[in-house]
């Protein structure tokens, strides 16, 4: 019998409409080292992920293609696997929605919801929003635009079928103040609640079907509609492990009742909404018990801007493998992921951390440590025996790294992980330094401490790759290889008396070069011209954008009577009941001002504070949404808004000319 205990973990399903870039491969990254954490502790564990794969989107894509919607995504889902599996990740399952046994059960999911009355024949007129799936009410749809992506939204009028998410509310309320950790960041949780849950005239019930298009999971009691794509979509978390919608859950199988409830689904913060509030409530109207946490990672922008195929600045993780190698990708992805703000990627940061992180703090150390084990001793590992107060502080600092990366680890603090594991390399690097092998080399009586000092880095570099085995597997398990150490499990480091694995009498391996030291500015040259050759076909395919007319010329006293200065931002929250706005606290040096701008769709709070703008300072103060603003901020774009950010070196309040 299997004492283990059970992990259930999901990605949210790839849109199958084009090629996951670097960002939406991120999330799959970062379940696959959950998952691989989990087995290491002992987890019995189901990974999960897959494609959603209808929809209207992907119906007008796969006609402009000249095929069907089946063969426009069994091209996409291909792809998308493809690239999963190119990033090692080691998922236990593949759903794709339209696998045959999962329509069925959203068939039988829809009439159950329809006969115990949870779903109700309408008509809806609104706006929607094609890219994103999503319908939009009058004051959601702000100047004709999606809240959630920017683009234009298109008037439906259509009969559908809705959900009654009112029904359900307050329960769900109770169910998520019950359960603090239920929704994950704690800042995510508030904004369901504040935003969704909590507000004038209460939540507002969910279309369910579409008349529209036919690209879909036909209702069956009703030909003309197919079901709308969250509740086809939410709804292969419990079809993958075998959910029969005939049956209550007592009834069902003991593999579905094995896995389920879900410990944790992972997915991106932009569908937290749909994770967090429409699947609860379908769960709870199918009478089973709700996950257990859901994970809103952030996102990752290039630089500072949202990745868009249309800007040119998308990065694929597959083509920055062949350029780095996977676990290189890997890495940057798990390390450069704040838990709760938005991470960053460019070319040359990926190749500044690639070079001091993976290349000089691991590979060198790696390396340097087996080379002087083989000129020294000829491979063979002594027994440690002449030890002194270095010794006892790098086992201290090993003891530490680990019991910070487990609790880390245990609450989806993969950044802080892997700098907990890089803290110890560096003190192992800084112990060479302080030990000096090749010193001690030249003194035959030297020669037991010698001994020493190679067995505790190459106990040091033990830990450090079993703890890096969630994050870069194969260059985990090379090391370990290397090192000829059959002690490989978690379950062997994290306690002074386990500092000692390493078999004494045994034999190292030949080195080898783990990652390759990359020259910077051929690297970059070389990654921007492929980047730049992407925008220049992208291009080719658009219209030429005409030259605005702009506006009366105006002569340098008016320019300078304009006062513009540099302003840091130290605080920023949305403001309640305004989706476009942001209260932000700014400080010139001299003095600190409440402004209020309208760049929450492009901006999370937390993501904006300790950055240097521009701040029109002499504006009259104005009055929005009840809140005094006391001068602008500078940005560019409408439907696109882009704050103009300064260098972190620019002086508080100096004037801009």
């Amino acid at each position: 019998m299997n004492t283990k205990p059970k992990f259930y973990v999901t990605t949210a399903i790839a849109y199958a409409s084009r090629k996951p870039h670097f960002g939406n491969t991120y999330e799959v990254i970062m379940t696959d080292a959950v998952a691989r954490y989990k087995r290491a502790r002992g987890f019995d564990v189901f990974f999960c992920t897959g494609t959603d794969e209808h929809g209207q989107k992907i119906e007008d894509l796969a006609k402009e293609a000249g095929i069907t919607p089946k063969a426009y995504v069994d091209g996409v889902a291909g792809e998308i696997k493809a690239v999963w599996d190119k990033m090692n990740t080691s998922y236990d399952y593949f759903i794709r929605t339209t696998d045959d046994y999962h329509e069925r059960a959203v068939q039988k999911m829809f009439k159950r919801f329809y006969d115990q009355g949870d779903i109700y024949k309408g008509k809806y007129e609104g706006w929607y929003c094609t890219p994103c799936e999503s319908f939009f009410t009058e004051t959601q749809a702000v100047d004709g635009k999606c809240p959630d992506c920017g683009r234009e939204v298109q008037r439906a009028e259509e009969e559908a079928y809705f959900f009654k998410m009112s029904k359900y509310a307050d329960r769900l309320i109770k169910h998520i103040e019950e359960n603090p950790d239920f929704i994950q960041p704690e800042s995510r949780k508030k904004e369901m609640i504040n935003n969704f849950l909590k507000v004038e005239g209460g939540l507002q019930d969910l279309c369910v079907s579409r008349t529209s298009f036919s690209w879909g999971v036909p209702v069956d009691f009703d030909k003309k509609h197919v079901t709308y794509v969250w509740l086809d979509a939410l709804t292969n978390y419990i079809t993958a492990i075998g959910f029969d919608p005939d049956k209550t859950y007592e009834e069902q199988s003991e593999e579905f009742k094995k896995w389920w409830p879900c410990d944790c689904h992972v997915i991106g913060k932009d569908i937290l909404r749909f994770h967090t509030i429409y699947w609860p409530i379908f769960l709870m109207a199918l009478d089973i018990p709700l996950p257990k946490k859901v994970f809103g990672h952030p996102w990752f922008n290039f630089g500072m801007d949202k990745m868009s195929k249309s800007k040119g600045n998308v990065i694929y993780a597959d083509e920055l493998a062949d350029d780095f190698s996977v676990d290189a990708v890997r890495y940057y992805a798990l390390s450069e992921m704040p838990y709760a703000n938005d991470g960053s990627i460019t070319y040359d940061a990926v190749i500044k951390r690639y070079n001091t992180d993976l290349v000089n703090n691991l590979g060198n150390l790696v390396k340097r440590t087996l080379d002087m084990e083989k000129k020294y001793f000829d491979k063979e590992i002594l027994a440690p025996a002449a030890c002194d107060e270095l010794d006892g502080e790098l086992k201290a600092a090993c003891v530490k790294a680990y019991n910070k990366y487990i609790a880390y680890m245990d609450d989806y603090h993969l950044a802080d992980a892997l700098e907990s594991v890089f803290e110890m390399l560096s003190r192992a690097n800084k112990y060479i330094d302080e030990t000096t092998p090749w010193v001690l080399a030249k003194d035959e009586s030297k020669r037991e401490r010698l001994g020493t000092v190679l067995y505790n880095l190459l106990e040091t570099i033990r830990w450090g790759a079993i703890m890096l085995a969630p994050f870069i597997p194969e260059t985990s398990e090379e090391i370990l290889n290397e090192l000829a150490t059959e002690a490989r499990g978690l379950d062997s480091i994290g306690t002074e008396d386990k500092f000692g694995g390493i078999v004494v009498g045994g034999f190292v391996s030949d080195s080898k070069v783990l990652f390759a030291r990359v020259d910077e500015a051929k690297k970059l040259a070389e990654l921007e011209e492929r980047r730049l050759a992407r925008m220049a076909a992208k291009a080719s395919e658009e219209p030429v954008i005409e030259k605005p007319e702009g506006l009366a010329l105006i002569g340098i006293e008016d320019f300078m009577a304009v006062e513009l200065r540099v302003a840091k931002i130290i605080e920023c929250e949305k403001v309640p009941k305004a989706k476009k706005l942001l209260k932000l606290k700014v400080d010139l040096g001299y003095e600190q001002r409440q402004v209020v701008s309208g760049i929450a769709k492009f901006y999370e709070p937390d993501a904006l504070i300790g950055k240097k703008i521009v701040l029109v300072c002499n504006l009259k103060p104005a009055t929005l949404c009840g809140i005094e603003s006391n001068g602008m901020i500078l940005a560019s774009g409408e439907e696109q808004v882009r704050v103009v950010f300064l260098d972190e070196a620019t002086p508080l309040g100096e004037r801009i000319r």
